[in-house]
């Protein structure tokens, strides 16, 4: 009887480790999915400004500035600042213009896709108390309209 107790302990605990082990490199990957959506977004954005600036000699101040502002979450409510200012100074109907506003909201999307799956499983109480998330920050969102 005693055999039967050491083989169902082992069994448990194989599942947990197992468990724990494949919960750690899910975190892994929508850690590394959210970084790569900050940098498309950071692009997008940055793509966006530079053809405001060669488009729309009006808005251009305001695109330089939004340029020099990081991407980076300290940074995501000035950032934001910026964007709005320049998409309402912004005059120009140029198509590339058009086009490069869409790719930044698809960005958007897909950023704020991330971060919200990363953050369901980073926020599960068991996964927050055996600290599976490691010493990565738990994303933020980042927010164009206000």
């Amino acid at each position: 009887m005693m055999w039967l107790l050491a083989i169902l302990v082992t069994v448990v605990l194989t599942f947990a480790l197992a468990w724990m082990y494949f919960t750690a490199q899910r975190l892994n990957r929508l850690h590394i999915r959210v970084d790569a959506a900050l940098h498309f977004l950071h692009s997008a954005l940055d793509r966006r400004a530079a053809l405001i600036e060669a488009l729309d000699p009006q808005a251009a101040p305001l695109a330089r500035n939004a340029q020099l502002i990081g991407l980076e979450p300290p940074l995501f409510d000035d950032r934001a600042a910026a964007e709005r200012a320049l998409m309402e100074a912004t005059t120009s109907t140029h198509p590339s213009i058009a086009d490069a506003a869409t790719r930044v909201q698809l960005a958007h999307r897909f950023y704020n896709e991330a971060v919200t799956d990363t953050r369901a499983v980073r926020t599960r109480p068991l996964v927050q108390a055996l600290r599976l998330g490691g010493t990565a920050r738990l994303p933020v969102y980042f927010e164009l309209k206000s």
